[in-house]
């Protein structure tokens, strides 16, 4: 990783790396993730000719973390970046994010559309209106045999997640108390191995597997001894992530998820549609953001361009490193070029 500086935004200070110079690319780690999880893409951006800033978000890492829920709202969190490029003198940049950091990157675009060239999103679809959890690729195992379900974008997103997946589902568990937050604090080093993992299941078995694994009952629970599939992270890339989720614990990371329904609530006056151009790399094996989930999404990303990387699961840019710097830097270059 490049050296790091705190940059004060938006009433909070960010941890921020910075690296080489020319058109701005802003990288969004996911959850539960760090700055860190960019550390192959970065030298790959700088050699490609770009500037590259990447935050530990609010509330990861050496980040400030406000005790408030309401401090992690997507205003808060889109304020957090727009201040970042005012600091550090960026009139532009594309945003680049994975997981949480994807769907951070779609409402950049969507609230902050002056201050962004392009979105380049690994793994997670733009579905309007906080719709992630309820697409009906993910909804329809859930369902008791013989149930539909089709959800509404103008109901709130928590209330109709309630009403298709159990109540340890792990973004109902969020919202339910802090029995989350104790049971991945009680060891962040096996919290954080157990959720970074790949050669797992295909999505394709996903509809044929228990309750518990379609209702993604993820979090809350004992962990096993023997854990499914294979280490995403070495012994020394989990001690970084070990290190800095005991010093700020999973709280404020969760917290985010905390604000779905605020979220929801302001964004139903927001247009949907996505202005700038997009790229969309899904991963094959991702069982949740599946890459069929993109189909539509050219009617709210007009401009938008999409690539499945083969033999990859949920952590996209640690799993296949060569993969996602190729087509991301294939794709700057054509949207975002350097001269």
């Amino acid at each position: 990783m490049p050296p790091s500086a705190l940059v004060s935004t938006n009433g909070i200070n960010l941890n921020v790396y910075e690296a080489g110079s020319g058109p701005t690319v802003v990288l969004l780690h996911g959850f539960p993730g760090l700055a860190y999880t960019w550390r192959h893409q970065i030298p790959a951006l700088v050699a490609a000719g770009y500037r590259v800033i990447v935050p530990d978000l609010r509330g990861y890492g050496a980040s400030d973390a406000p005790a408030d829920v309401e401090a992690y709202d997507v205003a808060s969190l889109t304020s957090d970046l727009v201040g970042l490029l005012d600091r550090l003198d960026v009139r532009e940049a594309v945003f680049m994010g994975h997981d949480w950091g994807g769907l951070l990157a779609w409402q950049m675009a969507l609230l902050h559309r002056d201050r962004v060239a392009g979105v380049v999103s690994l793994n997670t679809p733009h579905v309007p209106h906080w719709g992630l959890w309820l697409h009906p690729e993910i909804v329809k195992p859930a369902l008791a045999k013989g149930r539909t379900f089709v959800a509404d974008p103008k109901a709130d997103p928590i209330a109709q997640m309630r009403k298709v997946y159990s109540s340890d589902m792990y973004v109902l568990m969020f919202q339910d108390g802090n029995r989350a937050d104790k049971a991945m604090n009680a060891n962040p080093r096996a919290t954080i191995r157990s959720v970074y993992r790949k050669d797992l299941m295909r999505s394709s078995q996903w509809g044929d597997l228990p309750p518990f694994v379609v209702n993604m009952e993820y979090y809350g629970k004992p962990i096993p001894p023997e854990l499914p599939g294979k280490d995403v992270l070495d012994a020394e890339e989990l001690d970084v992530y070990e290190r800095n989720f005991i010093r700020t614990g999973f709280t404020p990371a969760i917290n985010w998820y905390r604000n779905i329904s605020r979220d929801w609530k302001a964004g139903l006056a927001v247009d949907q549609k996505v202005r700038v151009p997009a790229l969309m790399i899904t991963a094959e094996h991702d069982v949740v953001l599946r890459p069929s989930m993109t189909e539509g999404m050219h009617d709210h990303v007009p401009e938008l361009e999409t690539h499945v990387i083969a033999d990859a699961w949920h952590w996209t840019p640690e799993e296949k490193p060569d993969e996602v710097n190729r087509l991301a830097v294939d794709w700057l270059h054509r949207h975002y070029p350097t001269h």
